[in-house]
């Protein structure tokens, strides 16, 4: 396992894994072993109601999300409610209810039947369709479990690619109560993009920033 300075652990030597736009190209025209998933089933606390359905840009956050993620691949569900949100893509549940964004990955890994799975979550609404090929160009070249960016603010787990096998180690924190996701990634073999190699594909940090709060979409829309 490879891991960065700082929030993310040190890898031992320095890469140049910047991929050209033409691998990009390459990746999706080979219509890559993936799917994706976006999880929306969130109590939406902090915010005060549902996160999907909260407009930016004239748009939902969820039609954002979904949009980005068929952009990718045409294998899209949401993890979430049924009733809330079939009527937008092919929903499934959680298997642990109220257990944290952990659950919805243990979902998704349960019920994909793709080695790679896409995992985003409802709530970061500036990622863009560059950045999620750069991730999984690197996913599918890796022999990881996890295949998870990491910025000074630590690993970004709701924007990363899982493969299939990382269910079984989710399952097995769930029922230990245990809900922490970048807690497991020490416990898999997990490939870190780090900071500095994000930066130096042209991605900033911004792009992770999620909408937790109504201060937070309020900064976002202004």
């Amino acid at each position: 396992m490879e891991l960065l300075g700082g929030a993310c652990g040190r890898r031992g030597r320095k890469l140049d894994r910047r991929p050209s736009l033409n691998v990009y190209d390459r990746a999706m025209r080979s219509k890559p072993d993936l799917a994706a998933f976006i999880l929306a089933g969130g109590q939406s606390v902090r915010m005060g109601t549902d996160k999907a359905f909260i407009e930016l840009e004239g748009r939902t956050l969820l039609a954002r999300a979904l949009e980005l993620a068929r952009s990718i691949t045409d294998n899209v569900r949401i993890v979430g409610q049924q009733g809330k949100y079939c009527s937008f893509a092919p929903t499934i549940e959680d298997i642990f209810p109220r257990c944290g964004p952990l659950a919805g990955i243990h979902a998704a890994l349960r019920a994909s039947q793709k080695d790679l799975n896409l995992i985003l979550a409802v709530d970061v609404p500036f990622l863009c369709s560059r950045l999620l090929q750069y991730i999984i160009e690197r996913a599918q070249s890796a022999l990881a479990t996890v295949t998870v960016p990491c910025t000074a603010k630590g690993f970004q787990p709701l924007c990363a690619v899982y493969r299939c096998g990382f269910a079984d180690t989710a399952e097995q924190a769930l029922r230990g109560g245990r809900y922490k996701i970048d807690a497991l990634f020490a416990s898999v073999q997990t490939e870190v993009i780090r900071e500095e190699e994000l930066q130096s594909a042209g991605f900033s940090n911004g792009l992770f920033r999620n909408l937790n709060t109504p201060r937070d979409l309020d900064a976002a829309r202004h």
